[in-house]
């Protein structure tokens, strides 16, 4: 065991970031410069972005109309075709909609649940929120109904901002008869993105909705602006902004609190690798409920005036490929289903003898799930992302704690996360809580400004992976297995957990087992990731029937589709007992799955095309 005084030693030497090169054991603590911000996001905005930035770009998407929130005319940037913003246009909409927003009743913790798409009225409510000190809810689009109505209710979302439909999910319809099990939800606002929601919502018998357009006041409101100067007055940098939700490994969610101390300082760390300045455009493809998109895009470019472009409401990589080519775009977020969309979107271009501009892009980032090496080196040869990065975290650490650098060289780019960030302290340990030697497989733990406050109103599960060491310093255990090298370069090699990363989103195996095990035909089901070269990993679901079940795999499939998001839905079925495999679930002394050795099992399978169900179209 690496001793207190040999740690306390190395994180307090004068001279550390020299030590990075000769580090012995797994425990690095980040650079102490540039110093952290200590204001709010709307101070940042205005004392920082707006001052500097004012009529430079900040906002484009593609596929919303100039005036798409009402209002005075706009100048748009000079734009016809779609919406387009200067950094002063951004300001004016979030003002008028904070205005609104307070005169609707909104008020300081006041929880705003959002579910949409990538649009403007997303990247204006993430400003609007923090400048009256309202709490965000990001919300996953893909939750069916029991889903959206249980995590409602968990953190008490009083205000709820809607589209009417993406692709096959109507919202609309969703919550129209559950409304009544919302007994704190006060106002429900419609972001029409179909042009027809006023008829549909008369259809449903849907009242008591709000058009988006008609919550926004552009004039000053003497009443709602004295209000606004009130609140912003009494905003600390560690109030609550943002609420995201994640399940570990319990499958009970829980709402990640996230501060603008959090996030603020994570956006300028992650920008800051990117070397992202006023002169970069971001076509930022991740969803916005999660931190990818809302952090490491939006943020990220923000916060040093550079311009965010939205190619779509949802991952089109038509969409992206051409938005890249006409705004001129200098980077580029993904996580590996998203980049193979965009690589395969690109190819097809060629092959059909057409002309593809990518020559702008310099940079991006790829994470949100394992990124094979031969697809980072894919995205450097053939998008000309020369200078993209690498990135590890979680939503519980706001959420980057390791990324790359253009520096680094080439094969750290690739294989690992890169090196601790500033204000950041990480450290690896093995089961008994000891650091490991470098070279070493251990848990990766966290500490620092980026650590989440808890999660909402759940103080058990906080003390379950935010734990105080014998310093006093509160430590994330992250339940992610990483190697540390000499330089301080990170690999990601495992997840302790048993926590499914499809395509970049977290997918939970007790949830998927308890929707299975409804199959009254199904006696036992475990749950685990399978390798795929497309989404990193995808659900393959372990199946004991019931003495005369013919259950198919279809059938089990068909189960979880209908009960959950679909991207939950397996992709491999494998039956116990069939195809060589033991007449049993392999199982501890004590009774619990021994998930390791299914999916040593899986693999093997998988590698005969034994199990395999085609993708269900709506679960990409």
């Amino acid at each position: 065991m690496v001793t207190r005084t040999l740690l306390q030693h190395f994180w307090r030497h004068p001279h550390r970031q020299s030590l990075r090169r000769n580090l012995s054991w797994s425990a690095v603590e980040g650079a102490l410069e540039p110093p952290l911000a200590s204001s709010t996001l709307s101070q940042y905005f205005k004392g920082e972005i707006l001052r500097k930035h004012s009529s430079r770009p900040a906002l484009i998407c593609r596929k919303e109309a100039p005036r798409s929130h009402g209002g005075p005319p706009s100048i748009n940037l000079g734009i016809s075709s779609h919406l387009a913003w200067s950094f002063e246009e951004f300001d004016r909409h979030i003002n008028a909609l904070a205005l609104g927003l307070l005169r609707m009743g909104v008020r300081k913790g006041d929880r705003v649940g959002v579910l949409m798409g990538n649009n403007s009225a997303y990247a204006t409510l993430q400003w609007a929120c923090a400048s009256i000190g309202a709490v965000l809810v990001t919300i996953n689009p893909a939750y069916r109904i029991n889903e959206l109505t249980a995590v409602l209710n968990l953190v008490g979302v009083t205000h709820l901002v809607i589209v009417p439909r993406i692709r096959s999910s109507s919202y609309a319809e969703m919550l129209k008869d559950k409304l009544p099990e919302l007994p704190k939800l006060r106002n429900l606002v419609v972001v029409d993105n179909t042009g027809q929601f006023h008829q549909e919502a008369d259809k449903l018998g849907l009242k008591n909705w709000i058009d988006w357009r008609e919550i926004m006041v552009w004039g000053e409101s003497s009443r709602e602006h004295n209000l606004q100067k009130e609140i912003s007055s009494s905003l600390d940098k560690d109030d609550v902004i943002n609420l995201q939700f994640t399940s570990g490994t319990t499958g009970a969610p829980k709402a990640v609190s996230l501060t603008h101390n959090n996030l603020l300082n994570n956006g300028l760390s992650i920008g800051r690798c990117m070397h992202l300045s006023e002169r970069d455009i971001l076509c930022n493809v991740p969803p916005l409920f999660h931190c990818f998109g809302l952090v490491l895009g939006n943020l990220a470019a923000w916060t040093y005036g550079a311009c965010i472009v939205y190619p779509a409401e949802v991952f089109n990589p038509k969409a992206i490929v051409d938005a890249v080519a006409e705004e001129k775009c200098t980077a580029l977020h993904g996580v590996p289903t998203h980049f193979l969309g965009v690589l395969a979107e690109v190819e097809r271009r060629l092959a059909n003898g057409e002309t593809v501009d990518m020559s702008r892009l310099r940079t991006g980032i790829a994470a949100g799930s394992p990124i094979p090496i031969e697809l980072m080196k894919s995205l450097i040869a053939k998008l000309n992302l020369k200078e993209l990065t690498n990135a590890y975290g979680m939503s519980e650490t706001s959420p980057v704690s390791f990324q790359t650098v253009p520096a680094d060289p080439i094969m750290k780019r690739v294989e690992t996360v890169g090196r601790v960030q500033p204000h950041v302290k990480a450290k690896l340990i093995d089961v008994d809580g000891n650091i490991v030697p470098v070279g070493t497989p251990g848990e990766i733990c966290v500490a620092g400004y980026l650590l989440q406050k808890g999660y909402w109103e759940n103080e058990e599960q906080t003390r379950q992976v935010m734990r105080t060491d014998e310093n006093g310093t509160l430590w994330m255990h992250t339940g992610d297995e990483g190697i540390m090298d000499d330089e301080g370069y990170l690999r990601i090699v495992s997840r302790i957990k048993d926590i499914i990363i499809r395509g970049g989103e977290n997918l939970f195996p007790i949830q998927i087992e308890n929707v299975i095990l409804t199959n009254p035909e199904i006696e036992e089901a475990a749950v685990v990731a399978v390798p795929d070269g497309q989404y990193g990993e995808v659900v393959g679901a372990w199946i004991v029937r019931k003495p005369g079940s013919t259950v198919s795999r279809e059938v089990v499939r068909a189960t979880v589709s209908r009960l959950m998001n679909p991207q939950n839905a397996p992709t491999w079925v494998f039956f116990v007992g069939e195809d060589g495999t033991a007449s049993e679930l392999p199982k501890t002394a004590s009774g619990k799955v021994m998930k390791h050795v299914l999916r040593d099992w899986s693999r093997d399978l998988a590698s005969r095309k034994v199990g395999f169900l085609s993708s269900p179209s709506s679960g990409a």
